[in-house]
């Protein structure tokens, strides 16, 4: 007679599942553009949902002599220019039940709040960088060919972008020039910011030739090459992060060719005003039996550019693509 084994099969009634109660977060990028905001009003004439800024106009250089026997006529004052920020409500909530707690796997208020707290930050990043987006000063690789354009609008948006319209360093060195022409202060020492997405900072680090950026560091500083350092290049520094807006191209042939943003910074590109700022919510519990519990956060403020001779946009593609 063959052997009966007591097996997984025989005992099916106690081999179990077992499941990690501890469960992890999703990948999460580190949100950034908010903090670029580094104009705020301070003295304001009254509450309001707008508001309006005033930027001073120097008065042009007055190089002719005077006479010595002639009054001067006058001249006025330029009209000062103004920026409107206007704010706006802003929030997400959810609504757990108590009866969710009592039967779950895992703790889920914790995760909620943590999650709650993120969607906060990451939505508030994105407000921010959509008005980074519409800058009018905007710098185009298409076909190859560098175009710097003033006064961007939907209509001079390059409609035929390739895979080859990739970064390099001389659209680097062109927004620097531009930025300084503008007259635009650095965001820090001599340098300005440059906010780049890391598909696209591959193609700039990899440019080869004497002033690609791999043979500078080669030379700066030993150990940059291994490392694989973003640093300082052509007057900016670059901060990678793949927050920086993307997007397939729906202007190309087969809609695969995704544009990225780069957004190169000086002081004062974006002003932030604030009515009450943003935080967690534990909202009441109204209803009978105390078994629903909104949780949620909240913050009311808006944004907007306020000098746009400290923002320019790189709009480009990438050659490691993975859209």
């Amino acid at each position: 007679m063959a052997n009966a084994f007591t097996d997984t099969t025989a005992l099916s009634n106690v081999v179990q599942t077992a499941y990690d109660k501890e469960f992890r977060f999703s990948l999460r990028s580190q949100p950034l553009f908010r903090a670029l905001a580094d104009v705020q009003p301070h003295n304001l004439t009254a509450p309001g949902q707008s508001m309006v800024l005033g930027i001073w106009q120097d008065m042009a250089p007055q190089t002719t002599a005077l006479s010595e026997d002639v009054d001067p006529d006058a001249v006025a004052l330029g009209n000062p220019v103004q920026k409107t920020l206007t704010m706006n409500e802003y929030g997400n909530p959810i609504l757990r039940t108590r009866k969710v707690n009592l039967v779950s796997l895992t703790d889920v208020d914790p995760a909620a709040a943590n999650m709650i707290a993120y969607n906060c930050a990451d939505s508030i990043d994105i407000l921010t960088q959509t008005q980074l987006r519409g800058g009018p000063n905007l710098i185009q690789v298409k076909g190859a060919a560098t175009t710097y354009v003033t006064n961007a609008t939907s209509s001079t948006v390059a409609t035929t972008m390739t895979a080859t319209d990739t970064m390099a360093s001389k659209q680097i060195r062109l927004a620097v020039a531009k930025m300084r022409t503008n007259k635009a202060v650095p965001k820090r020492d001599s340098s300005y910011a440059c906010f780049i997405h890391p598909e696209v900072s591959h193609d700039l680090r990899a440019e080869t030739g004497d002033a690609g950026w791999r043979l500078v560091h080669n030379y700066s500083a030993a150990g940059n090459i291994w490392a694989g350092e973003i640093g300082q290049y052509e007057g900016a520094y670059f901060i990678e992060s793949p927050r920086c807006y993307n997007a397939v191209d729906a202007g190309t042939s087969d809609n695969t060719v995704r544009r990225f943003r780069t957004y190169l910074l000086g002081q004062e590109a974006l002003a932030e005003a604030v009515a009450e700022e943003f935080h967690v919510v534990a909202g009441p519990i109204v209803d009978k039996l105390a078994r629903f519990r909104p949780l949620g956060w909240y913050g009311m403020a808006g944004w907007a550019r306020f000098r746009d001779e400290a923002l320019i946009r790189i709009e480009t593609s990438s050659s490691i693509d993975s859209a």
